[in-house]
């Protein structure tokens, strides 16, 4: 290929085709995934950045394959006639062929690496990261033809990269993240506190919420002995109970088991012999392994405010509302409800 403008001309289309798909990868990647979901519902290139969103992976063997097959196309088109045009024109100003032909080659090789490192991926990259939204869906539905395509190709590349990385005990991720995980949530608080962005009693609602993710229901349990009644207790023996102990809810029950919980509201209309068999109400229960923001969720569903945590039957302790709320707010140190704990 010796016509100068034939070069010229092919090598603008690998260049433009390299910044194609390195803006692909970056845009996709840095790409609010919930922003595509908006523009999902009326338009159709949306679309189909967010089914690229969905297999990642496959997507970056596809922007990677492109690169490379650019890069491979410059090195065998673009560079040998630079090379070929710059070494007659060294031997002209009376350099040696050798001389010139090494200053061909090299020159060369900075004007195909400059316009490749710079034009084709330095400069498309930056505009995909300032506008990843915009870019993502720009480029998704050409870029979708392209997968459609080569997609054995990309399965069997991508795969032997999954195996790869299993080899070494790392998991491959398909999706983009949907935003922050805990840790960085919790991270971005603690800076924002130490600096003086973020007041503490605010921090520590943060945190708090934040360890709701993580902190199972037996790590709310301060192993303070329940109070409990037999079944066949009276009313009086409740109250006697509720003024002992300063709780409401009086649990029910047999050694380790519970069969139920009585309020003591529920026995002001009756007389201190009376049983409270026909008072107790049904018990909630959950198992101490209970993740607490899924107890949480659970007992707002039940419009329960307290929950008895049993082990294989047996009881260990009792879970309210406050507890869970004193995380959310751990500088009001008032109960919200009150534990019959």
């Amino acid at each position: 290929m010796s016509s100068p403008w034939i070069v010229a001309v092919v090598t603008v289309a690998i260049i433009v085709l390299s910044a194609f798909f390195v803006a692909v990868e970056f845009s996709l990647i840095a790409a609010k995934r919930h922003r595509l979901e908006d523009a999902a519902s009326t338009s159709r290139s949306a679309r189909a950045a967010l089914r690229s969103s969905t297999e990642l992976t496959l997507l970056l063997a596809g922007s990677q394959l492109g690169i490379t097959v650019c890069t491979l196309a410059l090195g065998a088109i673009t560079k040998p006639a630079v090379h070929h045009w710059l070494t007659p024109l060294f031997e002209a100003w009376g350099l040696a062929f050798w001389v010139a032909d090494v200053a061909g080659f090299v020159l060369a090789l900075i004007i195909v690496t400059f316009l490749h490192l710079v034009v084709g991926e330095m400069a498309p990259k930056s505009w995909a990261i300032a506008h990843p939204e915009r870019s993502a869906t720009l480029l998704a539905l050409p870029m979708r033809v392209f997968m459609t395509l080569t997609r054995p190709l990309l399965r069997a590349l991508n795969g032997t990269a999954n195996w790869i990385l299993e080899r070494f005990g790392v998991e491959a991720v398909n999706e983009v993240a949907t935003g922050q995980n805990p840790d960085a949530l919790r991270h971005l608080v603690e800076h924002s506190t130490n600096v003086g962005a973020l007041d503490a009693r605010l921090s520590s609602q943060f945190s708090g919420a934040l360890n709701l993710e993580t902190l199972r229901v037996r790590d709310l349990l301060d192993g303070a002995p329940v109070t409990q009644v037999e079944p066949d207790a009276t009313v009086a023996e409740v109250r006697a109970a509720t003024h002992r102990s300063g709780h409401l809810r009086i649990l029910v029950g047999t050694g380790p088991a519970t069969d139920g919980l009585i309020h003591v509201r529920d026995t002001l209309l009756h007389e201190d012999a009376t049983p409270v068999t026909d008072l107790v109400r049904p018990v909630f229960t959950l198992d101490p392994e209970t993740k607490v923001y899924e107890a949480l969720a659970r007992m707002r569903e039940t419009a329960t405010h307290l929950a008895v945590v049993a082990d294989q039957g047996r009881t260990v302790g009792v879970v309210t509302l406050s507890d869970v709320l004193r995380l959310l707010f751990p500088q009001d140190s008032r109960d919200l409800s009150t534990k019959p704990a």
